[in-house]
Formats: C-alpha cells, structure tokens, sequence
C-alpha cells in the first residue's frame, strides 16, 4: 500500500494572509511542517500543494516536491485532489499547512490505521477536549459513537469530550468520491471540510491521541506560539 502525505498550502487566507511563509523562529511555517511529515516511517512522499509561487519558493529551499493547483479550490482537500490526479497512491493524508508541531506521533497512527485496514474510507485524530476550548469557535469538536466513529463535528459548545486534529487520510477511492460531490449545507454552515463526507454518509474513523497539536490560525497564534517554543 502507497501512502503519501500532502500539505495543502494557500497565501490568501482570510485571517492571516501569507501564513505559510510567516517565520517561526526565523523558520518559515511550512518548513516546519515539512520537516514533521518527513520524520513518518509509514510514508513514501511528501508534497506540498499550493496556488502561490512564494509558497512553492520557500518549499523548493527545502528541496519538497511542489504540485501547483488553481486558486479557487473549495478546500485544502479539494486542493491536494487536483494536484495529485497524476501522483501514484492507495491513501493520501491531508497534513494541514499551519500545525507546525505535527510530526510522525501524529501521521504515523493516522498511515497504520490504513494498513491495520485496508478497506478504510476516510480517518482522523483527535484528542481529550480541554474545558477552555468548549466555548472556541477555532477549537472543532467532534462526538463518537461506540466504534469510535464520528457522529458529528463542530465549532459550537456541543456535548463533546474529544477536540479535532486538522490531519485527514483518505483513500484513493473516497477521495475521489468526496471531491467530485458539491459542497453540503452542513459543510458551508460549519466550515467544516469533514462535514461533507458525514453527509456522504461516510464513517470516518477517529483515532485518540495523547497530546494536543498547535494549530496556527492568526498572528496572534503564531507569536503565542513563538513565547511557548522559547
């Protein structure tokens, strides 16, 4: 089985224009994320799938692949779908673009749950809920069922103990599944990419993990955690 990890990476976001290339301890973010995706032992490529010729300059530096998609890409998931239309895979994991601290404690159990089950659709992580990020717009939540099955994601206060991880593996398959199907009511309700493949009626398998990640969402982030990393 052929996994890859993807980095969907776009210069015009809504909240922090020019993210990825914003330094980290004199770093650019997306190198920190490349740099995670790499430590993974379960993975056989790294891209990095971006409309921005900045972006792909600073991921060339590194010497990661680059697969350049159009600007008007619905979602991350929806960016790393056109990009690799040619790229040879089983499963595709979506590492997001601004969680610097992601490394192979996170891709890792994310690759193995496809390896450990081939017929796997669609799988993500998560982690216990801490009580502050209840009320959280930026913090999304999700409830399982008994299997450990999504039931539903949110940015509201609903009844969850678990808090969602921006990492997503797909298969081939759903992936392509999940793409070529319009965006939901649910999904643009929430702004939650996820939220189109429950409507699809897909089991999307969560998988616990012990520790947080930090996502990066506003300047304000970024300089927090700029202080926490000293």
């Amino acid at each position: 089985m052929k996994i890859i990890a993807v980095i969907p990476a776009r210069f015009a976001s809504t909240r922090f224009p020019g993210k990825p290339i914003e330094l980290l301890k004199g770093k650019p973010l997306i190198h920190w994320v490349i740099e995670g995706a790499r430590k993974s032992k379960l993975i056989q490529n790294v891209y990095v799938a971006t409309d921005d010729a900045r972006i792909a300059n600073a991921c060339r530096e590194i010497k990661a692949e680059v697969l350049l998609t159009r600007s008007d890409c619905a979602t991350g998931t929806d960016r790393i779908f056109e990009a690799t239309r040619n790229v040879d895979f089983d499963v595709i994991l979506n590492v997001q673009g601004d969680e610097p601290l992601i490394d192979q404690n996170f891709i890792d159990p994310l690759a193995q749950a496809f390896l450990s089950t081939p017929k796997l659709e669609m799988a993500t992580l998560a982690h216990a809920l801490p009580p502050e990020d209840m009320q959280n717009k930026n913090a999304v939540k999700v409830i399982t069922n008994i299997n450990g099955d999504a039931v539903y994601f949110s940015r509201l206060p609903i009844p969850a103990t678990l808090k969602h991880i921006g990492l997503y593996g797909f298969s081939r398959g759903f992936l392509q599944k999940f793409c070529t199907t319009p965006q939901s009511h649910i999904e643009k309700a929430e702004s939650l990419e996820q939220l189109r493949a429950l409507y699809l009626g897909a089991k999307i398998k969560v998988l616990k993990v012990d520790k947080p990640t930090y996502g990066v969402d506003t300047p304000e982030d970024l300089q927090k955690l700029e202080a926490l990393l000293k």
